[in-house]
């Protein structure tokens, strides 16, 4: 099977440099520091402070699985998830693979959402990092299989620099060692993003490799309340599900019912 997340980041390079014709770097850094005056919503603040960790995801598309709601709107689920219990959010922004959009962040932020949103992409560049400030994100999505180490470190100084957390994601033992970075917290992807095969057994596997006391995230395949209670006593304190509520008709009212069977 082709390697889907390479074909992702040959793709997303070619996009930035794109975004880079239309905003030049340095425009669209001038743009963030003129209106930053500090830090957003801590998303690692509002995990530990919830009884659930839910990070509800807008995501209506999917390479492995298609349209999963294409008709879903950013201005009506994001909110939602918010009032039925969400403890922050994530909004897909990549178009081409996911049908997301940065402006489905600043749509959620217009409709009165005001909890954590992760700015959800496959960052290749910091370019991209000023994108999600201006796009009203809280926090940002680091995935080690997509940077070197040191490129790592350095947007995740960029991000802090910005206002904005990071969440670094990890899928192997090799990924884990990117955790000595210090982000705000430290993410399981518990699907393969080169085949987008799952299993919820990697963020077991993972956990003795990650520091004790950080703020730990499980991502993906998350669809049993009865998981959700299992990784909370190993330590987790965030749960990323998305397409479970997704492909509901009524996504908000999901996250609601799932909520409520984890007690």
């Amino acid at each position: 099977m082709a390697d889907i997340l390479e074909k992702i980041v040959a793709y997303k390079k070619l996009e930035v440099e794109r975004y880079k014709k239309e905003l030049s770097y340095e425009l669209i850094r001038s743009r963030v520091e003129a209106f930053d005056k500090g830090r957003t919503e801590s998303m690692k603040a509002a995990l530990i402070g919830s009884s659930t960790g839910i990070i509800a995801e807008f995501k209506r598309k999917s390479p492995s699985k298609g349209w999963i709601n294409k008709e879903a709107s950013p201005s009506i689920v994001p909110k939602s998830y918010q009032e039925h219990g969400a403890a922050a959010l994530s909004i897909l922004t990549d178009t081409h693979f996911f049908g997301g959009s940065g402006v489905y962040i600043r749509n959620a932020r217009l409709s009165k959402v005001n909890i954590p949103i992760l700015y959800k992409n496959f960052i290749i560049d910091d370019y991209q990092i000023y994108q999600a400030r201006l796009a009203g994100a809280s926090a940002i999505l680091l995935i080690a299989a997509c940077l070197t180490k040191e490129q790592c470190s350095d947007y995740i100084a960029k991000a802090h620099e910005i206002g904005l957390e990071v969440l670094l994601e990890m899928h192997t033992e090799a990924d884990t060692e990117y955790a000595e970075l210090g982000p705000d917290l430290y993410g399981v992807n518990n699907r393969n993003l080169g085949t987008f095969e799952t299993d919820v057994n990697n963020s077991l596997q993972l956990l003795a490799r990650l520091p004790y006391d950080g703020i730990k995230v499980s991502e993906s395949g998350i669809s049993d309340p009865s998981v959700v209670k299992q990784l909370r006593d190993y330590g987790y304190r965030g749960f990323l599900i998305g397409e479970n509520f997704m492909k509901e008709p009524d996504p908000g009212l999901a996250l609601a019912n799932f909520i409520a069977q984890i007690g």
